[in-house]
């Protein structure tokens, strides 16, 4: 049986975890600098700007997703932006994701949110498949920009 709920502090070990296998999985494990203090801070605060939710596989943790709202100018509405969704692989097979993204997809429905949106690498055959067949269509002609590093420290002013 699947659960999902809204991540508490005590998640906090899972979440990190989790964030890890799915960073050594993207290949990008050398860019998962995230303490588990750092994802305290942005979830757990005062007014976080972050979420997550935990899904659970007959009791036993087994994915997560990671989401924020965003805007569409063109809409004037908001929308939810799923930032991280992973499985672990034990786990794959039962529906999990598929729950996970019906939860968020629920979500927008109850709160007239606009649009959610998420990116996946261009290399994620299964990924790509899953999500065709659920009914999302990839931006065609849009291209993903990023600023960060000694880049965006240079454009922002700092040292």
């Amino acid at each position: 049986m699947l659960t999902i709920t809204t991540a508490t502090a005590a998640d906090l070990p899972l979440i990190q975890s989790l964030i890890h296998d799915l960073a050594t999985y993207e290949r990008l494990a050398h860019e998962a600098v995230a303490t588990r203090e750092d994802l305290g801070a942005a979830l757990f605060c005062a007014a976080p700007r972050v979420f997550c939710d935990i899904a659970r596989w007959q009791g036993e943790p087994a994915g997560m997703a990671l989401w924020f709202y965003n805007f569409s100018t063109f809409r004037g509405r908001h929308g939810l932006y799923l930032e991280d969704l992973f499985v672990k692989p034990s786990q794959r097979g039962h529906g999990i994701g598929a729950g996970l993204l019906k939860h968020l997809a629920e979500r927008c429905v109850r709160e007239g949110l606009g649009r959610f949106e998420w990116a996946v690498l261009d290399w994620n055959e299964p990924a790509i498949g899953f999500y065709r067949s659920l009914g999302a269509r990839p931006m065609q002609e849009w291209t993903v920009w990023r600023m960060d590093g000694e880049a965006l420290q240079r454009l922002g002013g700092g040292p």
